[in-house]
């Protein structure tokens, strides 16, 4: 899913560093990914295969985002073998987070 479309006005990043930084996710989830779930419309939940090498990956990507794409909550939780992110979006975003999760399953399935 090369096409940016969805990504909201209200991002702050750059349009020419977009393809960057989707490229770069879908790096790390291509990488990594080893499950994705929706428990709740406006929370998606991904482990990552990794130790701490992945959680500061994680951690420097969802800072950069969180600077740029304020309407996202991120939550992580380091574990041994598996690394938890979790993401959040107000109602408003919902289609925002739906589009991301099939990209993020997208780069998942390329594993």
């Amino acid at each position: 899913m090369s096409d940016l479309a969805w990504v909201p006005q209200s991002c702050t990043l750059p349009t020419e560093e977009r393809p960057l930084r989707g490229a770069e996710r879908d790096a790390l989830f291509a990488e990594r990914l080893t499950s994705l779930s929706r428990p709740q419309p406006l929370h998606l939940r991904l482990a990552l295969a990794g130790g701490e090498d992945v959680a500061d990956r994680v951690r420097d990507l969802v800072e950069r985002e969180s600077g740029c794409c304020s309407f996202f909550t991120f939550t992580t939780m380091p574990g041994q073998d598996l690394f938890r992110l979790d993401i959040s979006v107000d109602q408003a975003h919902e289609p925002v987070l739906d589009a991301l999760a099939v990209r993020t399953a997208a780069a998942g399935e390329q594993r």
